[in-house]
């Protein structure tokens, strides 16, 4: 018996565009995974999965008509419950095997079916029995009804079908859209299952004005992909209708001319893959007046709400054109054009207004308003959650430039939350913080006030730039503070993957502008410092909050690519600057390649351990109290070797620190080796206690090297 390639399509009306890629992903995916767990698939297979706006199919290659057959052996009962004292089955052993499908009738078969073998401390009755492997109809349906079930559907709807049982009637069908037709071949064969009150064919339709003919026939599995293409005018695979797409893209930007390239997004690039079954990309125009609006608001009106591509310049500048992905391909594509050219004049039109309607107040005049905008009903509105920011960005600005930055990021934190009371954000919340910089620059403030009020919510997102001046930097953090102290100090934390007020995010974005600006502001007064500005309206987390950031930190650091150890080694101590936790890390991982880490390692936590029964230990030495070589020899070493190792520690120069505290561990081996710490004399013991104080502080100065052991 050979296998044979199958292909699934299930033909749907529009389905949601940016579910499309998820919903074929999943549904191949799990129709595939259904076919092996039942063994319909072998190790060759591959799974190719399709998703156009009307679709969801899968092509698994290599699939089984009939799955092998498998020898089971199950486990029934003890011994003693499943045979008398006779050695014959009773009652309850018959019932199981009985519910297992075997025969009971017949003793000589029965007995060869069951072994004794043990089972603990007692002997267990097993059955063996040969289970018939299932059938590709059979299987298909289990896996075709679980790969539906389990489609990552963001809103169900219900539809009435017409039964077709001999009396008139109609059942209720819930799926994501109404489903017309479904496919399912076997090589050339149809396989009779049903899904959604269908039954399988092997008809489909194309496109919905260009297919060639009604319906479509796929003569066999492998033809799916090149007769729907021929004969329905659908490119079915999503990656390869999403990469012509971006080709016809770049071929009209270039057609263009003048280095001019379609923006690059690629959540607008799925969504439009997902809402045309052939695309054809088309250059349209807009009155160049439009572009005295900015930018960012004409290029987020013409993706949101037209999905349009806009058209950059060669220096990355908009043009007043713009390109469209149709669905159909006329032969004069006028009408096309035309009718696209006049959909988006209205909506740049009303871009155009809101900016002339905004720039009518200054954003001074709109800050009294923050005071009726609710920001959260335990926090007060947006006027006291304002006031909090600046008490905040005075305190971060006075620490990183003086009284000058202090008073600019005060200016720049009272009027940054102002443009949320404009008609442009209001319409579009994307442009909070960018139109506020506009508006800014038009009232007459300074550069570095506009770029701190347009840049005071960066990071928005992994990889996003940070804050372009030192006032928007303080703003930033102030900002992203606020919001830290403010919700752990009401308790509204995140838990599992809900993070309703993003404190995720927040929290990377003050490690990110600490340690990639490596600012010299340490974290624990950074929390402690805002905390004042609640004055009684929260508790005071900070604890918890501190926690939180370096939880936050860990977790970015093994990210990028350093190992548990290292980073527990080195946040073990709770380095203040985090700026400097990337040399730290340096350090440590030098030091690990070192020959001698591992014996340091493991006596550097052998003294932890020793030091944490002793208690409270002072770091101190008598030099007239050490008796023994070892301890004079490793007392000897210290005196020369840890000054230096301090001083390069003070420089900065982590790496050679730990490097110069590495030849201590032939004294420190002998030490062990030599020594007894806990001597019956107590003045003895508490110097040896104190020796190793001063060995344990000196060398856990860059990081916890025990945590490397």
């Amino acid at each position: 018996m050979t296998t044979q390639n199958l292909l699934v399509e299930l033909f749907v009306e529009e389905l949601p565009p940016k579910a499309l890629k998820k919903l074929g992903e999943s549904f191949a995916g799990v129709l595939a995974d259904q076919l092996m767990v039942q063994g319909l698939t072998s190790a060759d297979t591959v799974v190719t999965p399709y998703a156009s706006p009307r679709r969801l199919a899968a092509h698994i290659s290599h699939v089984w008509l009939k799955a092998e057959d498998k020898a089971v052996q199950q486990k029934l009962m003890p011994v003693a419950v499943g045979l008398d004292a006779a050695g014959h089955p009773t009652a309850a052993l018959l019932k199981k095997l009985g519910a297992l499908g075997a025969d009971v009738t017949d003793p000589a078969t029965l007995a060869a079916s069951l072994k004794r073998a043990p089972d603990g401390k007692a002997e267990a009755l097993f059955y063996d029995s040969l289970v018939t492997g299932a059938t590709l109809d059979v299987g298909l349906q289990k896996a075709l009804d679980e790969a539906i079930a389990k489609l990552p559907i963001p809103k169900v709807m219900s539809y009435q079908l017409e039964t077709d049982c001999e009396l008139p009637g109609w059942s209720s069908v819930n799926f994501v859209r109404p489903a017309h037709s479904l496919v399912a071949l076997h090589g050339t064969t149809v396989v009779p299952v049903k899904a959604l009150g269908l039954s399988a064919g092997h008809t489909t339709q194309g496109h919905r004005f260009e297919a060639a003919v009604s319906p479509v026939v796929i003569a066999n599995a492998d033809a799916y992909a090149d007769t729907l293409a021929r004969d329905g005018a659908v490119i079915a695979s999503f990656d390869a209708r999403r990469a012509e797409i971006g080709r016809q893209l770049a071929a009209a930007a270039e057609q263009v001319g003048g280095g001019c390239r379609p923006i690059e997004d690629d959540a607008l690039l799925d969504e439009v893959t997902a809402l045309v079954e052939r695309p054809n990309v088309l250059v349209c125009t807009f009155e160049a007046q439009f572009l005295d609006v900015p930018q960012e608001c004409l290029i987020l009106t013409m993706k949101a709400n037209q999905k349009y591509f806009p058209l950059l310049d060669a220096a990355g500048k908009l043009t007043n054109q713009f390109l469209v992905v149709s669905n159909i391909s006329p032969a004069d594509a006028s009408a096309v054009t035309g009718g696209n050219e006049r959909v988006v004049r209205p909506r740049l039109a009303d871009a155009k207004f809101f900016f002339d309607q905004d720039r009518k107040k200054t954003l001074e005049s709109r800050v009294t308003g923050l005071d009726k905008v609710v920001y959260h009903n335990k926090l007060g509105t947006q006027g006291e959650r304002m006031a909090r920011v600046r008490a905040i960005a005075r305190v971060i600005g006075q620490q990183l430039g003086g009284e000058t930055l202090a008073q600019a990021a005060d200016t720049a934190a009272r009027l940054a939350k102002t443009d949320l009371l404009t008609d442009m954000v209001g319409e579009f919340p994307e442009l909070q913080g960018i139109m506020g910089g506009y508006y800014a620059r038009h009232d007459g403030l300074s550069e570095d006030i506009a770029f701190a009020i347009e840049d005071h919510y960066k990071p928005r997102f992994a990889g996003d730039e940070l804050p372009r001046n030192a006032v928007g930097v303080a703003v930033a953090l102030a900002d992203k503070m606020e919001t830290l102290v403010g919700m752990f100090g009401i308790g509204n934390l995140p838990s599992g993957d809900k993070d309703p007020f993003a404190l995720r995010r927040h929290a990377l974005g003050v490690i990110r502008m600490l340690t990639e600006k490596d600012l010299p502001l340490d974290l624990g007064a950074l929390v402690a410092g805002a905390v004042p500005a609640f004055g009684d309206r929260i508790a005071d987390a900070s604890p918890a909050l501190t926690d939180f950031i370096y939880d936050r930190l860990a977790g970015s650091l093994r990210e990028q690519g350093y190992s548990a150890q290292e980073v527990d080694a080195v946040l073990a101590l709770r380095p203040q600057r985090l700026g400097q936790v990337g040399r730290l890390l340096a350090a440590v991982r030098a030091f690990a390649a070192l020959p001698e880490s591992p014996a340091l390692a493991a006596a550097n936590k052998r003294i932890g351990n020793i030091l944490k029964k002793a208690g409270d230990v002072d770091a101190h030495v008598n030099p007239k109290l050490l008796q023994e070589p070892a301890e004079q020899q490793l007392f000897a070493a210290m005196q020369r070797f840890v000054p230096e190792a301090n001083a390069q520690f003070e420089s900065g120069d982590y790496t050679t620190s730990l490097q110069t505290l590495a030849v201590l561990h032939s004294a420190v081996d002998a030490f062990f080796d030599d020594v007894m710490v806990n001597a019956e004399e107590m003045d003895l013991r508490l110097n040896r206690q104190g020796l190793l104080k001063c060995l344990h502080d000196a060398m856990n100065r860059v990081a916890d090297l025990s945590r490397l052991a």
